[in-house]
């Protein structure tokens, strides 16, 4: 992962690695209040592409779809945290189609060439892609798709092709495989973790509902989804 060659400079700053698919909307909800927070806390975040159907089968957990109650929940759940977190959260309509049959793999696989190559750019494409599907209901498997969100994210076009073209490649395919790997290891069972370095021990904090407690081990103050701006 593109945060692994940087765990050997020192820093005074507490480091967060944040494991997310673009096919989870929790992993938006905790990806956008991270964002937010990078500014005031004392923190350094790096944003960790994995693929979220590989976590699901190796972890052996159960998508929330092949569980009526659940998945009842979670559609109210959703409109109500869109609510809260001010994330500008659709479902699509074509739910199952969408995130079961289509799923993220080749976005997904797009993220981590992203992160390979031009890390400064993973935060605008995860979230461009994220708008796609689960704000504008639009495609994110195509290639026509991920480019068009490359590009509206800021990459220049002829850079999102070749990262385009470089996502089927072997190495990065076995990126995003290691990283989702590593989250495992962690004792990730789905969407999104976030792990923190406390004296020099991750620890791992499921879901976007643990932001609170992820402040109270960092030593940071918790002001809500969407928190007041750093004084200038």
């Amino acid at each position: 992962m593109a945060a692994t060659a940087s765990r050997g400079f020192v820093s005074s700053k507490k480091r967060v690695d944040f494991f997310f698919d673009v096919l989870s909307p929790y992993s938006w909800f905790g990806f956008e209040v991270l964002c937010r927070y990078r500014p005031i806390w004392n923190m350094e975040l790096f944003l960790q592409p994995v693929f979220l159907a590989g976590i699901i089968k190796e972890s052996g957990n159960q998508s929330p779809t092949k569980l009526p109650k659940r998945a009842e929940y979670m559609k109210k759940d959703l409109k109500r945290m869109a609510k809260f977190y001010q994330v500008p959260l659709q479902q699509p309509a074509d739910f199952m189609g969408t995130v079961i049959r289509k799923g993220s793999l080749a976005a997904m696989r797009f993220v981590t060439a992203v992160d390979l190559t031009e890390p400064r750019f993973v935060e605008s494409v995860s979230r461009e892609l994220w708008l796609r599907m689960w704000s504008r209901d639009e495609d994110i498997t195509q290639p026509e798709s991920i480019l068009a969100a490359a590009v509206k994210a800021g990459l220049p076009e002829g850079q999102a092709q070749k990262l385009l073209e470089m996502s089927t490649s072997p190495d990065v395919k076995d990126r995003l495989k290691a990283a989702t790997e590593e989250v495992l290891k962690y004792g990730a069972f789905g969407l999104p973790c976030s792990v923190i370095y406390v004296d020099d021990k991750p620890q791992l904090l499921f879901g976007s509902d643990r932001l609170e407690l992820l402040a109270h081990l960092l030593g940071e103050k918790w002001q809500g989804p969407v928190p007041a701006s750093p004084k200038l």
